[in-house]
């Protein structure tokens, strides 16, 4: 038995993060881990190795459809899908070998193994107990199966985003039951593979919690894309055979049956808190809907046991669980701990990618706020013109009265960092004005977010 001041349990981005800053904060530390390697789901079976293949497929398209008119020409590539996976492998390995390196420096032992916690103070991790000041939960989440529906999930025919990125050869027909992030990231991996690529959503929108305009533009390019949509259906059985499936459901609409046949089919349709083993319940730890319920400090209603990620309420986003890691330790080491969960961007990695962060207008309008929209098209911006990059636009919300910026939505080339000026705008409590008053270089993408900001006052000066 050791003790520790902490011991954190998961070492995905909120668990690696919480142990690394406790560790510079000059506690002893702990991590628990059952996998062979560190990272969890993100850089496991998650954000990481779905960035890669979305990465390749992406230059696949641009191999296909805008080498030669940029002078490029020769044959087009070919795909080696096993190449391909092993370069996602690849990146998977240099990620997780980082954070060891990262533990080691940081002096921070790995405790190998799944862990329990039998009482307050204390982490078992196979037959050993170790003793903890405090204990960090931040175990995660799972996929989520379709609710109210048979379906059996072998990772192979009927897959969840585990098994989607790494099947055995490429579909010729792939169902996504949900058209959220997960579904929407992997459908696009596919169709650029040349996949036929179905999406069944129960919603009469894709990506509902996304801004209307946007989520309609979004589904738009989508289809130009290939990828077809069928909305408002309620699945209700995914039946596989060894090589096929076939997915059953309802149209709410009219409230008729249909079927489709797929090679595969992709289950998105959310992800769950991941607590199994750890002995909540006989801790009398509070739950409520499978989260894991804290305060303000991210404390559980048990002494010295702490909470943060995928496992409490809140955005199911790996930044969100580092930003909670590091603040979760400075309240451990009696400072402040600090998230704003008013600027937390979320970010859909397809091309063009969709970034967001703040509030909608269907937010706004639904709260009576007084507000004034700045909007510019990347058809006005020289950089996205040159690359091929022009569908979409940035949107900026601002106080109809004050100017201060209260949320900002792109779709477009780089939108995932293109968000960032927005938020750290929002971070200092910036005006629309702000943002337009700031030089930015030309030709860039960011640029737009100028332009959009422009909007909110006089006007943009390329539209």
């Amino acid at each position: 038995m050791a003790n520790y001041d902490v011991i954190v349990i998961g070492s995905g981005p909120g668990g690696y993060v919480a142990a690394i800053r406790c560790a510079q904060l000059g506690l002893k530390t702990a991590c628990v881990e059952g996998r062979e390697t560190l990272g969890g789901t993100c850089l496991n079976v998650g954000c990481i190795p779905s960035k890669a293949l979305l990465h390749a497929t992406h230059q696949l398209h641009e191999a296909e459809h805008n080498f030669a008119k940029m002078g490029l020409k020769g044959k087009s590539p070919s795909v080696d899908w096993k190449q391909m996976l092993s370069y996602k492998e690849d990146t998977i390995g240099q990620n997780t070998k980082g954070i060891e390196f990262l533990f080691k420096k940081n002096k921070i032992d790995w405790l190998k193994g799944w862990g329990s916690i039998p009482e307050a103070g204390k982490v078992k991790v196979g037959d050993e107990v170790h003793g903890a000041k405090s204990i960090i939960i931040a175990t995660g989440s799972e996929a989520a199966s379709v609710p109210g529906a048979e379906v059996e999930i072998d990772e192979k025919v009927v897959v969840t985003s585990t098994g989607a990125l790494e099947l055995n050869k490429i579909p010729k027909k792939l169902v996504v039951i949900g058209a959220g992030v997960i579904g929407l990231e992997m459908g696009s991996v596919y169709a650029r593979l040349g996949a036929e690529v179905q999406v069944i959503e129960y919603l009469d929108t894709i990506t509902p919690t996304m801004d209307a305009e946007v989520s309609r533009q979004f589904q738009k390019i989508l289809q130009k894309q290939g990828l077809s949509f069928t909305l408002g259906a309620a699945v209700s059985k995914v039946e596989a055979t060894k090589t096929k499936a076939k997915v059953t459901y309802k149209t709410r609409k009219d409230d008729s049956e249909e079927t489709v046949d797929a090679d595969v089919v992709l289950v998105a349709t959310g992800r769950r808190p991941y607590t199994d083993g750890l002995g909540l319940d006989a801790l009398g730890i509070e739950t409520e809907r499978g989260m894991i319920k804290t305060d303000s400090q991210w404390r559980t209603n048990v002494d010295g046991i702490y909470a943060i990620g995928d496992c409490i309420a809140g955005p199911m986003l790996a930044h969100k669980a580092e930003d909670e890691g590091m603040a979760a330790a400075e309240v451990i080491a009696g400072k402040h701990g600090h998230v704003n969960y008013g600027v937390i961007p979320s970010v859909i990695y397809t091309a063009p990618e969709v970034a967001s962060v703040g509030q909608t207008e269907e937010e706004l309008k639904k709260e009576g706020r007084a507000y004034k929209v700045g909007k510019f098209s990347f058809m006005g911006n020289g950089r996205a013109k040159a690359n091929f990059a022009a569908d979409g636009f940035v949107k900026i919300l601002a106080d109809k009265d004050t100017d201060r910026i209260l949320g900002a939505h792109i779709i477009g080339p780089m939108a995932g960092d293109l968000i960032h000026e927005i938020c750290v705008g929002m971070e200092f409590g910036a005006a629309a004005e702000d943002i337009a008053l700031t030089c930015h270089a030309h030709p860039t993408f960011s640029e737009a977010v100028r332009e959009a900001a422009l909007a909110c006052g006089d006007g943009p000066i390329h539209s």
